[in-house]
């Protein structure tokens, strides 16, 4: 059974496509909704041991990793699922249970949304 969760950070479009939930920084200003959502996300990377099993995962071969495979980032074992369920809330992560091991997963489109997010302007000439 899947306890996959939906993406905050990415919203569906009537194409099946997905989109930021935030235009560039240097677009326009957020609304209040666009910036409690970057504000989340912002603070669950925030975190050296978050953004250690963030990039664990991102880095896997396949791009998923069992909890097995990424949990020594120097916290014992309660604290790294703690972590791991602030970037799911965040919206970060997806997981899926297969069998007695939890395996998560950074989906391509959060990491497209991210960087349309911090994308940079070109330089005016």
């Amino acid at each position: 059974m899947s306890n996959m969760k939906a993406l905050p950070l990415i919203e569906p479009e009537a194409s099946d496509a997905v989109a930021p939930c935030c235009p560039p920084l240097t677009e326009r200003p957020f609304t209040a909704d666009e910036a409690e959502t970057a504000a989340r996300m912002f603070k669950a990377l925030g975190d050296p041991v978050r953004l250690r099993l963030f990039t664990a995962v991102a880095s896997h071969e396949g791009g998923e990793a069992c909890v097995c495979d990424i949990s020594d980032v120097g916290v014992s074992q309660p604290t790294v699922s703690h972590h791991l369920k602030k970037l799911k809330e965040a919206g970060l992560l997806s997981s899926e249970r297969r069998g007695t091991w939890v395996y998560y997963r950074v989906e391509p489109s959060v990491l497209a949304a991210m960087g349309k997010l911090l994308g940079f302007a070109p330089a005016a000439a």
